[in-house]
């Protein structure tokens, strides 16, 4: 018998059976984990919501089988987030992303600390940067990339070694290029928006090219041929990405 419980972010639910649910959701610990949620799919499914921070408690006979979990809402982050249709529009995101990309059962603590620091971003999606919560996601999927093992090489430039003036990213090799280096190639090139690198604020074109630059490469670690997650593309849309 396989049993623990762990600190979880909750990402998705869906019905199973006549009044039950499955999650899945990304633990602190363990990685992402699905399991059946007695009750989820009947009076407890309002309560069951993406973004919330929850505790579960896991138990399954095998490692191989579909466990079942007793969950707990630590926080919810629903009403916040809805406040905001970009802010869920990018919660969703990150959620479908999380559920369609990453393997089950693998730890990623910083991943996990990423997202949940996300998710509170999306949750208070004001301030003076009205949209600061879009530049906060897409370094987010540059995160995920990394973490995927798809980690893009913004340090310097593949051609000459400069670490100034970098506005273009490689596709074929995902390293930073120069604007000098790059001029050439332009047309073969993607934008590299300088928030990427310096952490600064992002205008929506901003925003677009960094979309375009993450959703290249997410594009290539689609598993088992799934299409990239249709909130993702709702999402890129908001930005004019298609």
């Amino acid at each position: 018998m396989i049993v623990w419980a762990d600190e979880a972010l909750l990402l998705s639910t869906r019905r199973h059976g006549e009044g039950d649910a499955v999650l899945d959701a990304l633990t602190a610990v363990h990685g992402r984990v699905a399991a059946v949620v007695k009750g989820g799919g009947g009076r407890r499914r309002a309560a069951l919501q993406p973004g919330a921070d929850i505790r579960l408690e896991y138990r399954a006979r095998l490692e191989a089988h579909l466990g079942a979990a007793r969950v707990e809402t630590a926080r919810d982050r629903a009403g916040a987030v809805m406040a905001d249709a970009g802010a869920l529009a990018a919660l969703s995101s990150a959620a479908a992303l999380l559920t369609t990309l990453t393997p089950e059962r693998e730890p990623c603590p910083e991943l996990y600390a990423a997202t949940r620091a996300l998710f509170d971003r999306l949750a208070d999606p004001g301030g003076d940067n009205a949209q600061g919560w879009a530049a906060a996601y897409a370094r987010w999927e540059l995160g995920l990339l990394s973490a995927l093992g798809y980690g893009l090489d913004l340090s310097a430039c593949a051609a000459t070694g400069a670490t100034e003036n970098l506005v273009w990213v490689s596709p074929r090799t995902g390293r930073a290029v120069s604007a000098q280096a790059g001029a050439p190639y332009a047309e073969r090139l993607l934008a590299l928006p300088a928030f990427l690198r310096d952490g600064g604020l992002a205008a929506p074109e901003d925003v677009a090219a960094a979309l375009r630059l993450t959703g290249c490469f997410l594009e290539r670690i689609e598993p088992r041929g799934a299409p990239v997650p249709a909130a993702r593309r709702r999402l890129a849309a908001r930005f004019g990405v298609s």
